[in-house]
């Protein structure tokens, strides 16, 4: 399946993961939002349980190692080209994890990682609703 322009919306991930009081950021790689700030993720894989391509996705872009906690929300991602045609269609289910060690590095998917406390978010240029997945995750992480 094409991911540019595609005939049917497709499944991804996201990962919110903390360590401590900070959560990662990637910067992106690849389209949509190359060059940009967001929590890591992708596309599921045929035959790829979203839980396993959490992990997998996290660890092609960040390397290390997570413990899955629960789904914090399911989004839509929608862009459209100029055109007004949608370009990327992505129904996202966002998971809250638990940094559990290893080497935190930008892996091929990513240009840059980091961890951030949610106290600097306004410092990285979000969209609204990745963002909003963020507070939601350390909302239920401080709940637990």
């Amino acid at each position: 399946m094409n991911r540019e322009y595609p005939s049917q919306p497709i499944p991804g991930v996201g990962v919110i993961a903390f360590d401590g009081e900070k959560f990662l950021l990637i910067r992106r790689g690849k389209p949509p939002r190359a060059g940009e700030w967001s929590i890591p993720g992708g596309a599921v894989e045929l035959g790829e349980t979203a839980r396993a391509a959490a992990v997998r996705e996290f660890t092609e872009e960040c390397g290390g190692e997570i413990e899955l906690r629960q789904v914090v929300d399911t989004v839509d991602l929608i862009f459209k080209d100029a055109a007004g045609k949608i370009k990327y269609h992505y129904v996202v289910i966002d998971f809250w994890a638990e940094w559990r060690g290893g080497a935190l590095k930008a892996q091929t998917d990513a240009l840059d990682a980091r961890w951030v406390a949610l106290a600097e978010l306004d410092q990285y240029a979000l969209p609204p609703i990745t963002r909003a997945v963020i507070e939601k995750a350390a909302a239920l992480r401080a709940a637990q």
